[in-house]
């Protein structure tokens, strides 16, 4: 039976608490947050959720954090790649959903991870050298500025052709037919529609589903309209949408003041979400496959935005950065592997390594200090040496901080960008047990951390792997 959530340390709940109340202010305690029992019962209906779907052979996937997973749209199975770049091709939107993280009434230039992107050819380019095989078309309202839509569309397709896999996002206002048939000529794969703008009306759906190769779904699931949901369902399949594509419903500063209104319950995590929307999108894959409707249903969970995402973000960063003798890990994160001890005793183990055939990138020497990759661990001997470990996560800047190492990223002659790579993890001097213990978590990230060292081991399993299931719920 597969994990349905990861425990979550009491260190680590007062940490993600503390979090929220400094980003809500005295805003968090108007909120309406699970008491324990509360929680255990919702988790308790979560898991007899599970337990339904997969006995209806509904799959999961992503350690437990999406499904179903059985038929996903090709955009999405890019996302699990870690292979998709977003662009924000505007920040101004014609609707007002009361979901909506943001203001959206921004006239930016287009912009993908922090970096503006005026012209098309220098986008490509960032395309083509972070090797990216799934590009969307974001907003805002994309429709809202369709001309630069279209233009960067069909450039994107010309340059790549059927090595990009190209959708783009729109609340279905301002479609037309034309509009479409434009789209489709300039080579558009798929296009995804938020009907929750539009109350869950599938006119320009039904058109899309005509011209468009692949037509998507893709709103919150909204607790309090399960029943217009359960209503779409069966009308999607019939007019011919592809995929369903549900989200958890979040909380954030901007539309605090319309969602905190509502009758839900808020759950604490890196953001705040909330626990009735997580069980609609359940339920949602429970009505469809009992109903025996043919729609692919794809729950997104915010862990699963918050942990792959992330995680293919900074590996694909950290791959561009990082030493020789640093390792990327499961999660993304760049570590380094130090070991301290007399200069006679690293010289001794620098000989093994050359002695082995090991190459000499593999390792980097400051007389009684060596950092070596994870590949030399076998040849240490932790009788003579303490281990110290350190992580740090990177990202993509369109400009120099100076805060931290970087290294820049020509994309052509007149367009770079920057890696950032910044210490999130510096670790203490571990002796021989403890360095054991690492051992066993670098390789397995599963094994059990001396009760003593609860919290620090947590932490490093953190680095170390993503965690599995949906998140806990407090």
């Amino acid at each position: 039976m597969m994990q349905h959530m990861n425990g979550i340390s009491g260190i680590e709940k007062d940490r993600i608490i503390e979090g929220n109340k400094l980003e809500y202010g005295e805003k968090h305690d108007a909120l309406r947050w699970p008491t324990a029992q509360e929680a255990e019962n919702a988790s308790s209906e979560r898991n007899e959720l599970l337990e339904h779907l997969f006995a209806l052979d509904v799959k999961s996937c992503c350690n437990g954090a999406k499904l179903d997973c059985r038929k996903l749209s090709p955009g999405c199975r890019i996302c699990i790649e870690g292979s998709w770049s977003c662009l924000f091709i505007n920040g101004t939107c014609n609707g007002r959903c009361f979901y909506c993280p943001s203001e959206q009434t921004e006239t930016d230039d287009p912009m993908t991870n922090t970096v503006p992107f005026p012209n098309v050819e220098d986008y490509i380019d960032y395309i083509a050298k972070f090797g990216f095989t799934g590009v969307s078309i974001s907003g805002g309202e994309p429709f809202l500025t369709f001309d630069k839509s279209l233009a960067f569309a069909a450039k994107i397709k010309r340059k790549f052709a059927g090595g990009i896999y190209l959708w783009i996002y729109t609340n279905g206002t301002l479609v037309t037919e034309e509009k479409l048939k434009q789209l489709r000529d300039a080579g558009l794969d798929e296009i995804r529609f938020d009907i929750g703008a539009v109350d869950y009306r599938l006119e320009n759906v039904k058109l899309a589903a005509r011209i468009i190769d692949k037509v998507t779904v893709e709103i919150p699931a909204i607790p309090d309209e399960f029943h217009l949901l359960k209503e779409a369902i069966p009308r999607m399949k019939e007019i011919g949408v592809d995929f369903l594509n549900l989200h958890q419903l979040r909380l954030t500063p901007y539309n605090y003041p319309r969602v905190a209104k509502r009758n839900y319950t808020f759950l604490h995590g890196p953001k705040v979400t909330v626990l009735e929307s997580e069980l609609t999108a359940l339920k949602a894959i429970k009505f469809a496959v009992e109903q025996d409707v043919d729609l692919p249903i794809n729950y997104c969970s915010f862990v699963y935005k918050e942990r792959f995402q992330k995680m293919a973000a900074r590996k694909r960063h950290a791959a561009l950065i990082r030493k020789p003798y640093e390792d990327i890990t499961a999660a993304g994160y760049i570590r380094t592997l130090i070991i301290k001890g007399s200069p006679d005793h690293i010289e001794q183990h620098v000989e093994i390594f050359k002695k082995n055939g090991e190459d000499e990138r593999l390792w980097s020497r400051e007389s009684s200090r060596l950092s070596f990759s994870q590949s030399l661990w076998k040849y240490i001997d932790f009788n003579k040496f303490s281990l110290t470990v350190v992580y740090h996560e990177t990202r993509v800047c369109p400009f120099i901080s100076y805060h931290h190492e970087f290294r820049e990223i020509r994309l052509n002659d007149n367009k770079a960008v920057f890696i950032e790579r910044r210490p999130v993890f510096t670790g203490k001097e571990l002796d021989r047990e403890d360095a054991w213990f690492f051992g066993k978590i670098m390789t397995t990230g599963k094994t059990p951390a001396p009760a003593s060292m609860d919290a620090y081991w947590n932490e490093i399993l953190d680095f170390e792997r993503l965690k599995p299931g949906l998140a806990a719920y407090f």
